[in-house]
């Protein structure tokens, strides 16, 4: 690639390649997302569980 601009264009495939690395990235970010809502969760249940609440 000779310039900045062969980049970002993608060789004429940037319509493609570009919303598939957006789309990529919204995926990740809402699994790390979940997984730190789901540690949250577990975290507090076992917190309540120490505490002496429900079992």
């Amino acid at each position: 690639m000779d310039s900045w601009h062969e980049f970002w264009t993608m060789g004429g495939y940037a319509r493609f390649v570009w919303p598939a690395y957006g789309v990529a990235f919204v995926v990740l970010l809402g699994s790390g997302w979940a997984a730190h809502r789901g540690l949250r969760r577990a975290l507090a249940r076992v917190a309540s569980r120490v505490r002496g609440g429900r079992r």
